[in-house]
């Protein structure tokens, strides 16, 4: 089972980003992203069913994040647009039975990737 995100980096004010994360061993599973600031707790961004493909977006995605899967290269895709600075987090993808809110229902974490947006 691996999780490996990849992406991120410095972008200004208003722009866009792709970040990405490659699994493996994990069919069937919910992959969400999360973001956590400095200092802050981790947040819930958005999530996409392993099972139906439905998606469950979190209040800091609605209208500028796009969650999106890959099936044939086992790939979760969180699209960004009009960035923020408060945007400004390392992003973690995970895995999980089910999309959920709470990081506690996740079972498997990639080891982030650093998304700067600059004012």
């Amino acid at each position: 089972v691996q999780l490996v995100e990849s992406g991120g980096g410095l972008v200004q004010s208003g722009g866009s980003l792709r970040v990405s994360c490659v699994f493996s061993g994990l069919d069937d599973y919910a992959i969400a992203w999360f973001r956590q600031a400095p200092g802050a707790e981790r947040e819930y961004v958005s999530c996409i069913s392993g099972k139906d493909g439905s998606t469950y977006e979190g209040d800091s995605a609605k209208g500028r994040f796009t969650i999106s899967k890959d099936n044939e290269k086992n790939t979760v895709l969180l699209q960004m647009i009009s960035l923020k600075p408060e945007d400004t987090a390392v992003y973690f993808c995970a895995a999980g039975p089910f999309c959920k809110y709470s990081r506690s229902s996740y079972d498997y974490w990639g080891q982030g990737t650093q998304v700067t947006v600059s004012s």
